[in-house]
């Protein structure tokens, strides 16, 4: 596993906290609040994504 996995969900989450709080402070709060869901799902699907690689290893390594 490298650092590009950490770099994307930090991105991630950087963007995501600018957005929410540029329309926190426009008074959109719903939408604030939708955009924060999407980021946690977006960074959750990557997540996911790298813990299959991660079992797909695992599977060759033992031969199962």
């Amino acid at each position: 596993m490298d650092l590009s996995l950490i770099m994307k969900v930090a991105g991630l989450g950087i963007i995501v906290t600018v957005v929410c709080q540029t329309l926190s402070k426009a008074g959109r709060d719903e939408q604030a609040t939708y955009v924060s869901i999407a980021g946690i799902i977006v960074a959750l699907m990557i997540l996911v994504s790298a813990l299959g690689d991660l079992f797909e290893i695992i599977r060759e390594v033992f031969g199962l």
